[in-house]
């Protein structure tokens, strides 16, 4: 082993923490959207807002299924933080993040969007809409 010192930086910020679900199925027609699609979607907004506004937009990307009573449904999961490397005002983070969820939705005909912050929960809606598969006392 060797005993050189290692020159490593710390950086630390205050934690920031952000997860969107968006549905893989354009509307409720269960016509499935290409994650390549969105990951393409995803760098075209992140250049152009390094772009227009010099920001630094990252996000980890995951695979997963929204599940309610008869839906079962692909989605993504965004995770956003404030990266040290670029860090952000939350405030700014937070309006930029609903920024690209409001984008996303609409490329991809999204009825609703829930953005989970360790503060609050929002949904974003287009549509009153409901997913035909989920079984509701009206």
């Amino acid at each position: 082993m060797n005993n050189k010192k290692l020159d490593l930086e710390k950086v630390s910020i205050k934690s920031f923490s952000a997860k969107v679900t968006l549905g893989l199925e354009i509307g409720y027609t269960k016509k499935l959207i290409e994650k390549s699609e969105i990951i393409k979607s995803l760098q075209n907004y992140q250049n152009q807002l390094i772009k227009e506004k010099n920001l630094i937009l990252s996000v980890s990307l995951s695979v997963c299924d929204i599940i309610l009573s008869g839906q079962v449904e692909p989605h993504l999961k965004l995770n956003f933080i404030n990266y040290p490397k670029f860090p952000m005002e939350e405030k700014v983070l937070k309006i930029e993040i609903e920024n690209l969820t409001k984008y996303l939705m609409k490329k991809f005909e999204q009825n609703r969007v829930v953005i989970e912050y360790l503060d609050e929960t929002i949904m974003i809606e287009n549509s009153e809409l409901i997913d035909p598969r989920i079984k509701v006392n009206e």
